[in-house]
Formats: structure tokens, sequence, C-alpha cells
């Protein structure tokens, strides 16, 4: 089975560019499945159901979270409702979604798992402790991705290796820029430090150049706004699962301009 993994989608013009890159590169690679990080989908921040939907009707399959996903609370409701679409399993009991979802594909179930860092994010529960439970709830699923949102590469790192030959891949996402390390860990679990971003490239990590600038240069608080003009990138991993025994055969990064 071959899994297309897309890294944070960033605003309106992140989504667009998804939706008109994305049937090519699914007809390409021969993509059986494809995820997306859609925390940042929504205009300004955050996800609402309509940027979750305009990725669903461009192609993708299901999206995971991150520290942005209650950012909008008219998503609220939307998270509670849909099956395809995990927030971060390690927030607190009562929040709104859910932490892993299983997508029944026929021949194969395929367990989606959302976790959190927590090294310079929120201080949730402990990923590591929260993998473990995570895991008790895939039931029969015999392919089983984990998208890890962090900040430290070495949380990432880690949580690779602790999780190798018990998942088919774990990923991570939230840094926006995509790493050169994609491979199979000695475990059989595809892996990559972090997926890159589908957004305006001409940005920093998806928001205007010149605010970001701003901010370092002054020190001063700044809003942060999305890029929306220019040419646009769409970043991502390529996995080949063996449906079989669930273990990962390869993994490439994918870069599109």
């Amino acid at each position: 089975m071959n899994i297309l993994l897309l890294g944070d989608v960033v605003s309106e013009s992140g989504c667009a560019f998804v939706r008109r890159r994305l049937p090519a590169l699914k007809r390409l690679y021969g993509i059986d499945l494809c995820l997306a990080n859609a925390e940042n989908s929504a205009k300004g921040n955050g996800v609402t159901p309509e940027s979750a939907r305009f990725l669903f009707s461009s192609g993708v399959d299901a999206l995971t979270l991150g520290n942005h996903a209650f950012r909008r609370r008219e998503v609220y409701g939307f998270l509670d409702e849909t099956e395809a679409i995990v927030r971060p399993f390690n927030y607190p009991a009562g929040a709104p979604g859910r932490g892993v979802a299983v997508l029944d594909l026929g021949r194969v179930r395929v367990a989606v798992i959302n976790l959190m860092g927590t090294t310079w994010l929120d201080a949730l529960d402990n990923p590591f402790s929260a993998a473990e439970e995570a895991l008790k709830q895939t039931g029969d699923a015999r392919i089983v991705l984990v998208d890890f949102h962090a900040e430290a590469t070495s949380e990432k790192r880690a949580m690779g290796f602790f999780l190798d030959g018990r998942v088919s891949a774990v990923y991570g996402t939230h840094t926006h820029v995509q790493t050169s390390d994609a491979q199979v860990l000695p475990g059989g679990t595809g892996y990559i430090t972090d997926l890159g971003m589908c957004g305006v490239k001409d940005s920093v990590l998806g928001v205007k150049k010149e605010i970001v600038l701003e901010k370092f240069r002054t020190c001063l608080p700044v809003r942060f706004d999305t890029a929306e003009e220019g040419d646009c990138v769409l970043e991502g991993c390529v996995l080949d699962i063996d449906e079989k025994s669930g273990s990962c055969r390869s993994a490439a990064a994918v870069r599109i301009e």
C-alpha cells in the first residue's frame, strides 16, 4: 500500500495548492491513502469545518492536528462528529474530538494516531505514555500511522525509536521545515522527523516574512499573518507499507513547487 503524508497545510493558499497538485501526485505514486496535517489550514490559524471539508474534497482521506487544534471554537462539534479527523491524543479527557481514528479500507484497516510533544509546547500528558494508551484503541488495524506534532527534533526521533516495530510509521509535523532523514527504522517503522509544509514558499514557516523579521529585529509584539501571495510548495513523504505485516518497506520525502 502506498501512503502519502502531507506536511502542515497553511491557510487558503496551501489548501488551494494541495487541491491543484494532489490528483497528479496521487496518480504518479499510485497512492492508496492520503493524510495531511490541517491545524493551520484555516485563514489566520487553526482549522475550521470549511477548511477541513475543503481538504477532504481535494482528495485527502484523513486529517491530523496539533497545538492549534482548538484555536477556532466553531470546529469543536465537527471534531466530535467527524471520524476522519484526529487531534492530539494526550489532551485532557473531555477535549473535543478523538486522538485515534480507524479507517476501514475494505481489504485492510488503518489506524491514525495523533500525539503532541511537550518540549517547548503545552504541558500535556506525557506523549510516550499516551502512545501506549493510544495503541490499545487501534483494534485489529494492521497499519498504524502516528503523527507526532512536536517542536524538538530529539523528542520526535526518540518517539520513532520508542514505537519502532510496533507501528507502521512515525512522522513529525509542526516545524514546517522538511527534514532529509526519511527512512525505515531497524524494526520496520517508517520515519521522518518533519514532513515540511504546504503553503507559500517565500515565507517563514508560512507566515509573512516581513512580520517575522520585525519580530526578530525588535523583540516587540507582532501579529502573525499567513502569507497568501506567491509560489507555493507541497512537502511530504510517500510510504510503501506491507498490508499483511504492517511493516514499512520504503519511505521517501517528496517536494513539489
